[in-house]
């Protein structure tokens, strides 16, 4: 694989607080009037701003931590707090999960700068209620790190976490590696030791979404993003390793054979998460710097939505190419929730091989419901692009596949308890030898034209100047 491409001077931006001054040195970062409520009024802000700003709340419900909320709603941004460009976004990311950078512990970091084992969540943190029928407070935006109670290696991930007690969580936890630690710690009769760690950089939660192996350190992935190792230290009350330069820490263990309700809770899809007994994790200490920022992310804002775009994408794009080289790129769509719908651009070279590139795509992830497969002439990051290679190209009893019965995602209300049909299109041109018959229309210099010397200045004194001459 290439190297990765070279990063800007932000990408060494060491934590969260440099991520901040990057956005408000370049006026991206809103800071709201203080006081604004964490009960649903800080939610309802950040989503009227989330496709213009990042936001500051400065002692939200009179809370002297402050509320970092928006930190990555596009996809450029994510590409800037890695330094580097957008078109090498996905680059950067598989390079790094090739080789990846393992973390390095330290004696001491700022995480730990202040201690407390007497816990009371919702006093000492400012923890919002985000959509209007969630269940309570939840902390959405906080990476929970689990270590393999048998091997040591940890895991990281993000789960949503509803505070139910003073010192009690509530955690959503899917069967994936934190169900297979929790599992193993069950079978030893212990309780999984976790921290949930909050206020990082945004490298950290992007390579949380990694669709790594498990045992695969996720952390390691995030130092190669940045080009550095990861700084950890060990937990106060158990063996977890959290970044040094965490803004806050809360360690603790998930409860074996306990579970209590949890939910509702707005999801990525647009749709609430039911209430149903979900595991619970008990928090032994909470440890955090001197005056620090609290991470927030809304329940299905376009925020939770980029978050786990890039990561997916990366690893189906590299999951494609090994067998279809010619794969040129993928895309995630808004519409489809960043997980449910895939376009994927190609350089075709014979009949037939859209349909087996859809069934392999089908393959790389259980959450892909549709494939649409389209021409290296398309820019599958414009919607429109891709409904007219649909429009145009598309036939439906030539060019459907249709997959009934197979696993899909459980958070999709239109599945049957996660199963899901599967759909793909095939939007490529036909080959054939008429070199016209699909070929786009194009205004020759349209790319060459320069709006700022071929357009006058103050169109509205131009335009009087014209019709004068003409009454």
């Amino acid at each position: 694989m290439d190297s990765p491409p070279a990063a800007r001077p932000n990408a060494a931006a060491p934590d969260l607080r440099a991520w901040l001054d990057v956005l408000a040195g370049r006026g991206d970062l809103a800071v709201a009037r203080e006081g604004v409520g964490l009960i649903d009024e800080l939610a309802a802000i950040a989503k009227r701003t989330e496709r213009d700003t990042a936001v500051l709340f400065p002692r939200p419900s009179g809370h002297a931590i402050p509320v970092a909320v928006n930190l990555f709603t596009r996809r450029a941004w994510v590409a800037d707090s890695l330094g580097v460009s957008e078109a090498d976004l996905l680059p950067r990311f598989l390079a790094a999960a090739a080789r990846p950078l393992p973390s390095v512990e330290v004696a001491q970091g700022p995480a730990q700068e202040v201690v407390h084992t007497e816990v009371d969540l919702l006093r000492q943190l400012p923890v919002p209620k985000h959509n209007e029928l969630d269940s309570g407070p939840y902390i959405t935006a906080g990476l929970l790190i689990a270590r393999n109670p048998v091997t040591g290696v940890q895991n990281v991930s993000i789960h949503r976490c509803q505070v139910s007690g003073p010192n009690r969580i509530g955690i959503l936890i899917l069967p994936r590696h934190t169900r297979a630690y929790c599992r193993m710690a069950a079978a030893a009769g212990t309780a999984l030791e976790v921290a949930i760690v909050i206020g990082v950089h945004p490298a950290l939660l992007l390579a949380s979404q990694a669709i790594a192996a498990l045992d695969e350190d996720e952390m390691a992935i995030a130092g190669a993003l940045l080009g550095r190792p990861i700084e950890v230290v060990k937990c106060r009350t158990n063996a977890v390793r959290v970044p040094a330069d965490a803004e806050i820490v809360l360690e603790g263990r998930i409860l074996p054979g306990v579970l209590e309700p949890e939910g509702p809770f707005g999801e990525f899809p647009q749709y609430y998460g039911p209430r149903a007994p979900r595991d619970v994790i008990e928090i032994d200490a909470l440890t955090h710097r001197r005056q620090p920022i609290f991470h927030t992310i809304v329940g299905g804002s376009f925020e939770h939505l980029v978050l786990g775009e890039v990561p997916r994408e990366a690893t189906l794009l590299q999951h494609l190419k090994r067998s279809f080289p010619n794969v040129l790129d993928v895309r995630l769509t808004l519409g489809g929730t960043c997980r449910y719908h895939l376009a994927v651009k190609i350089d075709k070279q014979s009949a037939g091989e859209p349909k087996n590139i859809i069934m392999c795509a089908f393959g790389g992830h259980y959450d892909i419901k549709q494939v649409i497969v389209v021409d290296k002439d398309v820019d599958i990051a414009v919607a429109e692009e891709i409904e007219w290679a649909v429009a145009t190209r598309f036939q439906a009893d030539r060019d459907l596949v249709l997959v009934a019965g197979a696993q899909g995602s459980k958070l999709d209300p239109s599945s049957d308890d996660g199963v899901s049909a599967k759909l793909g299109l095939d939007a490529t041109a036909p080959l054939t030898d008429d070199p016209m018959a699909f070929r786009r229309i194009h205004v020759k210099g349209e790319e060459a034209v320069d709006l700022q010397t071929a357009l006058v200045t103050d169109p509205a004194a131009a335009f009087a100047r014209l019709m004068a001459g003409r009454s």
